[in-house]
């Protein structure tokens, strides 16, 4: 399932971009300067896709930023380069299994992520993990709303996007957040309550 999800995004790199310019300029892009600006110190990014938050982090910020899917990551590679964002280490990893130490950093942060992960508790689980007691994470996710008539919608997009990338519409991405063990501090509502910026910690006794 994972090396599906995986290729169905190697496939889709190369016109990735192309077939979110819309509404990444009329939404997206703002959003990802939001969750952006939270970040401290020592960052990981989950699921940098083709480098769409790479414009927006300050230069001395020290991001660690990871795929699954290396043409994604190759994508991504050429936007640093165009860049010159050299404070940005890209390494291919999954996030359900992260090769760093516990208590490494001291922010995460995933944009439009745990819809496609195959197993975004144990994703999350492992971002936990990784975070210093204290680390603030930053999630900004579409997910299942609490209205009806939105869901409907919702549940008929589904049928395409889990066909066509893997990607899940209708999670409860904020209950599998407190699950996984964060607090969260924060929710916003960005687009009715289907795409939320979530600000959780890793709570000192984590």
């Amino acid at each position: 399932m994972k090396r599906s999800a995986s290729q169905k995004y190697d496939r889709a790199a190369a016109h990735y971009d192309r077939m979110e310019s819309c509404i990444e300029t009329l939404f997206f892009r703002r959003f990802r300067r939001l969750a952006v600006a939270c970040a401290r110190g020592d960052t990981l990014e989950a699921g940098v896709g083709t480098g769409k938050n790479i414009p927006y982090y300050p230069s001395d910020l020290k991001v660690t930023a990871i795929d699954f899917s290396p043409g994604m990551m190759r994508k991504a590679a050429q936007k640093k380069e165009r860049l010159g964002a050299g404070n940005i280490r890209l390494l291919e990893m999954d996030v359900e299994r992260l090769a760093f130490p516990d208590n490494t950093f001291d922010t995460s942060i995933s944009t439009f992520v745990f819809c496609t992960v195959p197993n975004p508790l144990l994703g999350l689980a492992e971002l936990h993990r990784v975070l210093k007691p204290g680390g603030k994470a930053m999630f900004l996710e579409h997910m299942k709303s609490s209205n009806s008539l939105i869901n409907l919608f919702l549940y008929v997009m589904n049928l395409f996007t889990q066909r066509l990338l893997g990607t899940s519409m209708i999670r409860e991405t904020r209950k599998s957040i407190a699950a996984a063990g964060f607090e969260i501090l924060q929710v916003h509502n960005l687009v009715l309550d289907v795409v939320r910026l979530i600000v959780a910690e890793k709570t000192r006794k984590g």
